[in-house]
């Protein structure tokens, strides 16, 4: 498993509520974020596994939706997250 516990754990602290704040649109985001820069990783090396590139499209498309979600939501909540992660609008 790439994204152990203890990471996820560490991923929601810093960008949830609270470390048990799973469903924070903000810890979604990030989770989302480094398990695409992941997959981002091991296709650079293996660039024919064509599965794992369908996961990887659909995990964007996922983040991509969460994103949008809330630009609608509270556009502030939006601008933080991105610039913390550096990701592109």
């Amino acid at each position: 498993m790439y994204v152990t516990k203890e990471k996820k754990a560490e991923i929601f602290a810093k960008h949830g509520k609270s470390a048990n704040d799973t469903g924070s649109a903000e810890g979604q985001i990030a989770l989302f974020t480094a398990r695409i820069n992941h997959l981002t990783e091991h296709l650079k090396q293996n660039r024919k596994d064509y599965n794992t590139e369908r996961s990887l499209v659909k995990l964007v498309g996922k983040r991509r939706a969460l994103l949008d979600y809330l630009t609608k939501k509270d556009i502030l909540r939006y601008r933080a997250i991105v610039k913390e992660l550096g990701l592109r609008k």
